[in-house]
């Protein structure tokens, strides 16, 4: 119990700056009741006004992508959409608890994965966009479930794989560090100072090469704003989107990416794994993707909409970092995707061009950040990833070599 106190306290304190009054809104299967409940006692004793939870169930999700008729899964009612975005509007603190099966809905039909994923994305589109431009501040996270655990441990029994589970996700979040407080600050320092040396230089693109296959150059918008580790709301309080984190990130330009990008990691998505993913761009749109398992599911991802096909966050981390040293595959991304440079597909952040937060969508695709339903991180980095950042004058300046950064 002590340490899921630490952990809890650790997320409403560093995590999401929780404040006296606010609310508190989760989003949690039910079996992550336990965390659920430590979380609701500090919350309280921390002054929040409420904590709501919005609970899933992993078997019952799974009967509605099933046996569910198409018309109804496909839509989400208003009062249930009103579940997200009433409290977004307001301003409460937003998190997600991952702890599900990466492979649950597996044997589901990818189409009726995508038509379910994509209703409830456009019904919510209110509070994503409240998080988005800080209006909410909200913080993905995870508890040890069963399932999950037993997929990354086969090698251990359900309550030592469970165990395993829970300290690795202490490690990953530096929640098992004497001051957590402390290791995240100096933590952050440490990706504020990479992020304030890319803003300086202002590369107009980005080259990739991997032995795996890479080849890929990606440009980037006008007034790119790379961040790591802090987001900011309106009011200017800090908060971390992701425990753990180690990237630093922006948004490239919509529709500047040409070459071919191969995937590093599976990707879990969907309660299905995509492995072996290969994507050929052509003036920033992906015109030939192939994948050696779980290519119907990455066919759903890339048509979900016009901006699926499109990039929509470029993130660098090395290939030492403290989750890559794990040697462990989480299946799940917020962790996957914190051993290896990623990008993402689909959606970019408002706050990764200057005065963004400010834009609407028009304004945004003006300014090069991508727009979709979806967003969809895979992984990249390798330990011989080489990068290079290109000048407007076409000059080169190493940003990675051998995996790690150059800097």
């Amino acid at each position: 119990m002590e340490r899921m106190e630490t952990y809890a306290r650790l997320l409403l304190k560093t995590g999401l700056d929780l404040q006296k009054g606010q609310t508190l809104l989760l989003n949690a299967d039910t079996e992550a009741a336990p965390l659920v409940a430590v979380l609701a006692a500090q919350a309280y004793q921390m002054g929040a006004a409420d904590v709501q939870c919005n609970w899933s169930n992993e078997a019952c999700d799974r009967a509605r992508l099933l046996y569910q008729d198409e018309e109804n899964l496909g839509k989400l009612p208003p009062w249930e959409a009103e579940r997200y975005n009433a409290p977004s509007r307001a301003g409460c603190a937003y998190l997600r608890l991952f702890s599900e099966d990466p492979f649950g809905m597996a044997g589901a039909d990818p189409a009726r994965i995508a038509l379910r994923r994509n209703a409830v994305s456009a019904a919510t589109k209110e509070a994503q966009r409240c998080r988005m431009t800080g209006v909410s501040p909200w913080l993905a996270a995870a508890y040890p479930g069963k399932a999950w655990a037993q997929r990354v441990f086969p090698n251990l029994a359900g309550e030592e794989a469970q165990a395993a589970l829970w300290r690795a996700i202490l490690a990953a979040t530096r929640a098992d560090a004497p001051d957590p407080d402390a290791a995240w600050q100096a933590h952050q320092q440490n990706l504020a100072r990479r992020a304030e040396w890319l803003n300086a230089q202002q590369f107009a693109a980005f080259h990739y090469e991997s032995g795996l296959g890479t080849d890929f150059t990606v440009g980037m918008p006008e007034g790119q704003n790379w961040a790591g580790g802090r987001s900011w709301t309106t009011d200017g309080r800090a908060f971390i989107p992701n425990m753990p984190t180690e990237e630093v990130f922006c948004a490239p330009h919509r529709d500047r990416a040409e070459g071919r990008l191969v995937a590093s990691l599976p990707l879990s998505h969907g309660g299905s794994r995509v492995e072996g993913i290969a994507l050929t761009f052509a003036d920033g749109r992906v015109v030939d993707f192939d994948a050696r398992a779980g290519k119907e599911t990455l066919a759903a991802i890339l048509n979900t909409d016009a901006g699926a096909r499109r990039l929509g966050e470029i993130a660098l981390l090395p290939a030492d970092s403290p989750i890559a040293g794990m040697n462990l595959l989480f299946y799940n991304t917020l962790f996957d995707e914190n051993a290896a440079c990623h990008f993402a597909l689909g959606r970019g952040y408002s706050e990764c061009v200057r005065g963004g937060e400010a834009m609407d969508e028009a304004a945004l695709l003006e300014a090069g950040v991508n727009q979709s339903l979806v967003h969809v991180d895979f992984m990249v980095g390798t330990r011989d990833l080489r990068i290079e950042g290109i000048r407007k004058d076409g000059s080169r300046a190493p940003v990675f070599e051998g995996g790690v950064w150059a800097f």
